[in-house]
């Protein structure tokens, strides 16, 4: 499913099935759910406490997937239970501190960009920089060492795949990361590093996080921010390098970058949906009325190519839009990270387009593959010339 101004890719049934502003599927877990596609009651539930994400995680609650955060997750809680946690690594994200971190993801980028440049090409874009850039980021904000990566990296893979591993694999690698998390959680109680597990553990030691809070906020950011982040910045480069000019564009006009990464976002979100949540009282939806109980994405995709609300929704039109994109989503649960994850798009944007202003997608027909079986959308490889 691609053309010139759609680069989407093969999309799961779910996503292609049903019409309409909310419609009935049958999620990868084989439960039928509810999907929203459009915009205005994507917002609605995306803020409305009636849409519960704790009542979401119970067992006796239609799933969307067998990958879902656990129930002590940040991202599985509701109200002051969420605010808690959510207050306690926002100052991670500050305006300020993305700014003081730019400088050093400008150095991962150009690291990479190095070794791309050294062995030539093809060079594969997801392995040469989306992967290690994404990394790097990620482990460096929390105090993961480098020699760690690769064990963090192979198990949050196996652990956001739809289809790929069964829950009981997914509960080995899941334990296999709280036991290294608990055990980095040790080693670093006595040291002054300067990342946010560091502030994290001295929250503990005051009294304001729990030990297992401290372990599951650390794994929760790590995980969230990973393989969104590899695909986001594999998406983008595909959309800028399949279209005529593209590519030219980005590079002749620099000043432009950041309206056009937000339309990136928007046209083709690595998170194609939101996480699930589940109806805590009856609630009426468009023309819907859902019973409590009831479990509802929301199609982040569709609601971002909602032609009510985006003219021209497929085409990319930086500076244009009026209305914000849903996909860091909206409402409380907004993505912590989206400034980060803006940040390290934009960043690998401008440093491959002013190092490799003749950047073209390889030849042949392995140029390009998708991921399958992943609840982010994303590509296996990425092959590029110049």
């Amino acid at each position: 499913m691609t053309s010139e101004t759609d680069q989407l890719g093969p999309l799961p049934g779910f996503l292609r099935d049903g019409t309409g502003a909310i419609t009935p599927v049958v999620a990868p877990a084989g439960d039928r759910i509810w999907m929203i596609r459009d915009y205005a009651l994507a917002r609605f539930v995306l803020t409305d406490n009636r849409f519960s994400r704790a009542e979401a995680v119970k067992p006796h609650v239609p799933k969307f997937t067998d990958a879902e955060p656990a129930a002590d997750s940040m991202m599985s809680m509701d109200g002051a239970a969420h605010a808690r946690l959510r207050r306690a690594v926002a100052g991670a994200f500050s305006t300020g501190k993305i700014a003081a971190l730019t400088p050093r993801v400008e150095r991962f980028t150009d690291d990479c960009l190095d070794l791309m440049l050294a062995s030539g090409p093809p060079a594969d874009i997801i392995s040469g920089l989306a992967t290690p850039l994404s990394l790097a980021v990620l482990c460096a904000l929390l105090g993961v060492p480098a020699k760690d990566h690769k064990r963090f990296k192979d198990s949050v893979e196996v652990l956001f795949d739809i289809d790929r591993s069964t829950p009981a694999q997914k509960g080995r690698y899941r334990l296999e990361l709280v036991e290294y998390m608990a055990d980095l959680v040790v080693r670093k109680r006595d040291t002054q590093d300067d990342d946010l597990l560091t502030v994290l553990i001295g929250l503990h030691g005051q009294g304001g996080l729990s030990q297992r809070e401290t372990i599951t906020l650390g794994l929760t950011l790590l995980m969230a921010g990973y393989e969104t982040t590899v695909g986001q910045i594999g998406l983008a480069v595909l959309w800028l390098l399949s279209g005529r000019d593209r590519w030219r564009t980005v590079c002749e006009r620099p000043q432009s970058l950041a309206p056009t990464v937000e339309e990136l976002l928007r046209l083709t979100p690595s998170t194609p949906v939101s996480f699930p949540r589940a109806t805590a009282a009856p609630v009426r939806v468009g023309d819907v009325t859902l019973s409590a109980g009831e479990t509802v994405i929301v199609s982040l995709l569709h609601g971002n190519r909602d032609a009510k609300v985006f003219t021209e929704p497929t085409q990319m039109l930086p500076g244009a839009r009026h209305s914000a994109h849903l996909t860091f989503g909206h409402g409380v649960h907004r993505c912590l990270g989206a400034p980060l994850a803006r940040m390290q798009v934009q960043t690998a944007l401008a440093r491959l387009s002013y190092r490799f202003p003749g950047l073209r997608l390889a030849s042949g027909d392995d140029a390009v593959a998708w991921k399958d079986g992943l609840v982010t959308r994303g590509l296996a490889r990425l092959l590029v010339t110049w």
